[in-house]
């Protein structure tokens, strides 16, 4: 049996260079451990004390992520699996279950000494084995890092998008409807008798209270009163659809001294078929205004993505706004920022150099500590996200600034360590800030440092200019 099994961990790639008579002595000090298809190898919390060489079968690995298993790697056959001379793991992370029958080679870690004594080749090649383990590992979560920011900002716009999309749909319904009345309108309006100046005082009334209708400001009872004064004219004078027709004119701020004054320039018999091609005017106005509100908001979402991600230019470095930059991380984040009733003050320098910069990845950093801010807050009340931005001589530096619980000062100086995350399990990975890190130090020459105390919480972001 040990024989076949010197045999089987020769074509395990990472051993495929070790003496036979190390693999001999790996042989012999292993224990033979034999699961069933659905067994569970390891939980999160589970110490881990044993190296284990998959000889046969699969283990899938599987992370907590908002409430359920998601799943995150297998590991195959002739795979190394568990602690590793060397290593500092004390505890697994992730969930291990079975795939079918499967056996492994488990080697405890009280041999390791010896192995390290006596066994330098096997011990170099296992401490290869963790190097790219490692490697491979904080790859995978910051590929995973970033599709959970990615979901959550794919699930912000949606949000966003799905009110002036509606609208744009709705809106375009009700115009749709609203033309098939016109051709019979049209008979009467044709068979109105009224000279051209007549017709251009009408036309000037309607254009005026058009261009007027942004700056009419009333209260919701004044709005009312005036909706109830314009029926009771306009059932006075056998108008037909009075309370409908009168609410279109109260939105563009007609009185009923307007509505007497198209008595004078009419036939009484006309009056109706004018104040119905009035009505039929300001309600296509008002369907068209609103379309085009909601087609300018989709626009704004768009242009706010388009430049979040850089998209359509160069990967180079590139003088760039800092404002705008952080402006569309809030636009992309608005969502979640209402959700968490988050008030955001600005406070930018007018005049803002632009630094030289990777605009994308500049992004990424207001993007992690304002969903970091955020997160922070969540559940709180009086939530507020101040964002200050000015020049420092040859720097241009970015305070943002949250009202949360703050940092506990034990762990201030290790929150932008890689895999340190003081999220539940699945909702962070540890590596936003230490990405943040990452692209100020490395990729920009600048500098990020963190205040903290309970109640407010300070990222100062320095740029070089």
């Amino acid at each position: 049996m040990e024989e076949s099994l010197v045999d089987v961990l020769t074509t395990v790639a990472e051993l495929k260079s070790v003496p036979r008579v190390h693999l001999e002595w790996l042989a012999g000090k292993g224990e033979i451990i034999d699961w069933k298809d659905g067994d569970r190898a390891f939980s999160p919390g589970d110490p881990v004390d044993d190296m284990r060489i998959i000889l046969k079968g699969q283990i899938k690995v599987y992370m907590e992520q908002a409430g359920g298993l998601r799943y995150f790697d297998a590991i195959e056959t002739l795979e190394i699996t568990g602690l590793l001379p060397y290593s500092r793991m004390k505890g697994a992370a992730v969930h291990g279950i079975i795939s079918g029958d499967t056996t492994a080679l488990s080697i405890n870690k009280r041999y390791f000494p010896e192995m390290i004594r006596e066994h330098h080749e096997l011990t170099e090649a296992l401490v290869h084995s963790m190097t790219d383990r490692v490697r491979y590992g904080m790859k995978q979560e910051q590929i995973n890092d970033k599709m959970v920011s990615l979901g959550k900002l794919s699930a912000g716009i949606a949000h966003e998008l799905n009110n002036p999309s509606a609208a744009v749909v709705r809106g375009a319904h009700e115009l749709k409807k609203h033309l098939r009345n016109v051709p019979e309108r049209f008979k009467a309006v044709i068979s109105i008798k009224a000279t051209a100046k007549e017709v251009d005082e009408v036309n000037d009334l309607l254009f005026r209270k058009i261009a007027a209708t942004s700056s009419a400001k009333r209260s919701l009872q004044e709005k009312m009163t005036c909706e109830d004064e314009l029926t009771a004219w306009l059932e006075e004078h056998h108008v037909a659809q009075a309370y409908t027709m009168a609410e279109t004119f109260a939105d563009y701020d007609f009185s009923v001294d307007d509505l007497e004054h198209l008595t004078t320039l009419s036939r009484p018999e006309d009056l109706p078929a004018i104040v119905m091609w009035l009505w039929q005017m300001l309600t296509t106005e008002r369907l068209v205004s609103d379309i085009e509100e909601a087609s300018k908001r989709i626009n704004a979402l768009v242009t706010s993505v388009k430049t979040y991600t850089h998209m359509d230019r160069g990967v180079d470095k590139e003088r760039a706004d800092v404002v705008d930059g952080i402006r569309n991380t809030l636009t992309l984040l608005g969502h979640k920022l209402k959700s968490a009733g988050v008030k955001v003050v600005e406070d930018f320098q007018s005049d803002l150099p632009k630094p030289h910069m990777f605009v994308s990845m500049m992004n990424q950093v207001w993007t992690n500590i304002i969903d970091n801010a955020v997160d922070a807050m969540e559940g709180r009340s009086g939530n507020l996200l101040e964002i200050h931005a000015h020049q420092d001589r040859e720097f241009v530096i970015v305070r943002l600034i949250d009202n949360g619980p703050g940092i506990p000062k034990d762990i201030q100086d290790k929150i932008f360590d890689s895999f340190f995350t003081t999220k539940p399990v699945g909702k962070g990975t540890g590596l936003g800030l230490e990405m943040v890190r990452q692209i100020v130090h490395q990729q920009h020459n600048g500098k990020v440092e963190v205040r903290s105390e309970p109640g407010r919480t300070e990222f100062r972001v320095c740029i070089p200019i």
